[in-house]
């Protein structure tokens, strides 16, 4: 499905979808993250993810969520923009913007074979990763090392005034 790029939906809407991929033998990946500015080590992430099964979800905080993580002035685009973003990556088949600290509750509902996780974390410092033992999935590493961040890009463009 993801051959030009994937679709933003709603919860609901992706529970539907998984349910017809699983009904048709089809594994599903979870990758999650704020995607703020995309660049390039977001690109080998979802890359990354998107090799461990034959569908890829990606899920994106909201933009109270991303404010809570990363701080005033964040997200620099809003929740719509940058699932839009993310959903125009080839490799992505699904989108949806989630409103929780973590993505356990969607592991929950979702069950995905596989959680990936980027480089910055190991299996044992994912936070979701007793959510994943307990419906039997498992945990991804992916992605190249973690030498890219949006806080570099916008602190990069702040300088060039």
């Amino acid at each position: 499905m993801a051959e030009g790029g994937g679709v933003v939906v709603s919860e609901e809407r992706l529970r539907a979808l998984v349910a017809a991929d699983r009904a048709a033998g089809r594994t599903v990946a979870l990758a999650n993250g704020c995607f703020d500015l995309l660049h390039v080590g977001h690109v080998r992430y979802v890359r990354g993810a998107a090799a461990e099964a034959d569908r890829l979800i990606v899920a994106v905080n909201d933009d109270a969520t991303v404010t809570a993580l990363k701080g005033a002035g964040r997200p620099v685009q809003a929740a719509a923009d940058r699932a839009e973003i993310v959903a125009a990556l080839g490799v992505v088949d699904y989108v949806v913007v989630f409103t929780t600290p973590t993505v356990a509750g969607l592991l929950r509902a979702l069950r995905p074979d596989v959680h990936c996780k980027g480089t910055d974390y190991t299996p044992e410092t994912v936070p979701e990763r007793l959510v994943v033992q307990a419906y039997g999935g498992r945990i991804a590493i992916v992605g190249d090392p973690k030498a890219h961040s949006t806080r570099e890009l916008v602190d990069r463009i702040g300088r060039r005034e």
